[in-house]
């Protein structure tokens, strides 16, 4: 099971079974900025996680809701318009947009599921929308995993994609490719931005489900830029069924192979970042500790300028760690801290090593690792998570993001 992965690669099909239309509405100015897919293969199986935002939006309520029984066909995802905080209305206009996309591919409506991004508070444009969906019956149906991805970009860099292979019970090859789309306002309670999985692996919608969520929870829930939890947070997997049955364990770690390739490749294009940031937490006391030190780490906005520009102030992730005020049981004594393969604590770092430690940071990806040594620590007392630097470019792109 090897990953296949790339910034822009130039084409990555869908697996077996999906046919997928990418094109433009006008919600944007140029580029396409519509997609849906369906399942024509042989098996309907889902499964989606969503966000726990108070403010969620129309989108996510009716995926919910269509996702419920573990069999949506397909989805519509809009780009540059979220349509959340757009009250009954904004419910309204997604209800026909799913009515609409699903006409023209011969699906029902609540057998699809909608994802949006964009601004908050304005709603759609229903007038070009509509012309759109209703031209989609004639449209052709054979954008690649690289279209979609573009189509559903805001503030993104580039289009993020990801493919693995997984071998059947049956001795064939089953795909599983994956795109996804978010580098601002990333912060996760459940995924994170969009991201929608596709498979031609057989499998039932419960055992899709159970293997889904644990790769998001090791990978999108791990990921972080700036703290702020999106309104229209969706990760969808879809399997068609058409390579045949796969094992349950083979399947999940292809699975998390694809989410982490994109959980990493969106934390390296979060808005302004130039560098990727990983925290590695072990010696914990259960991998909930981890985390929660892992992102107080991450999340700081002290360490994340101290990265971005390579200053050797290692005391500013003690300071991180220190604000777990409640997890009494760290000591400091016994918490280590690393900046690469160079200690920084509990050995004080002379001048040579600070010299060091600048290079270290001035690295593409900078790996922080903490051993935080709790005495009732578990084997399971560890987790990595994902993130960025915090630059002046990104205060550019959110002061004027609307402007």
């Amino acid at each position: 099971m090897t990953p296949h992965a790339a910034d822009a690669p130039a084409s990555i099909p869908l697996p077996a079974g999906f046919r997928a239309h990418a094109g433009s509405a006008g919600l944007r100015e140029r580029g396409d900025d519509v997609f849906v897919v369906v399942n024509d293969g042989p098996q309907v199986a889902s499964a989606a996680v969503f966000t726990r935002s108070l403010f969620a939006g129309p989108s996510v309520v009716l995926s919910r809701e269509n996702a419920a029984g573990g069999r949506a066909r397909g989805v519509v995802v809009v780009a540059k318009n979220a349509n959340v905080a757009t009250g009954e209305q904004g419910m309204a206009d997604a209800r026909e947009v799913l009515e609409r996309a699903a006409g023209a591919v011969g699906v029902a409506p609540e057998e699809l599921l909608i994802a949006s991004t964009g601004v908050i508070g304005r709603r759609y444009p229903m007038p070009i929308l509509r012309s759109h969906l209703d031209g989609l019956a004639g449209a052709d149906f054979d954008a690649d995993a690289v279209a979609l991805a573009s189509a559903m970009m805001t503030t993104d860099t580039h289009p993020k994609t990801a493919r693995v292979e997984v071998a059947t019970t049956t001795g064939g090859t089953a795909q599983v490719v994956g795109i996804a789309k978010g580098v601002g306002m990333i912060e996760p309670d459940m995924a994170t931005m969009i991201a929608v999985i596709f498979t031609d692996a057989a499998v039932e919608p419960g055992v899709l489900d159970t293997v889904f969520r644990g790769a998001v929870d090791d990978t999108f829930n791990c990921l972080s830029v700036d703290t702020d939890t999106s309104t229209s947070d969706t990760a969808i997997a879809l399997a068609s069924g058409a390579a045949g049955p796969v094992d349950a364990a083979e399947l999940r770690r292809a699975l998390e192979a694809v989410c982490l390739d994109l959980t990493r490749q969106l934390a390296r294009d979060g808005e302004g970042a130039t560098t990727l940031l990983t925290v590695e937490v072990t010696g914990a006391r259960d991998r909930d500790q981890a985390k929660r030190v892992a992102k107080s780490i991450l999340n700081s906005p002290l360490v994340k300028t101290a990265v971005h520009g390579a200053d050797p102030n290692w005391g500013r992730v003690a300071m991180a760690i220190g604000k777990c005020h409640e997890d009494t049981d760290i000591d400091p004594e016994r918490v280590r801290i690393v900046f690469g393969d160079l200690e920084t604590y509990p050995a004080f770092p002379g001048e040579a090593e600070l010299e060091r430690l600048t290079e270290i940071m001035r690295a593409e990806e900078v790996t922080i690792s903490v051993d935080l040594g709790v005495e009732s620590g578990s084997a399971d007392g560890a987790c990595t998570v994902y993130g960025c630097d915090l630059s002046r470019e990104y205060i550019s792109i959110n002061a004027d993001y609307t402007t």
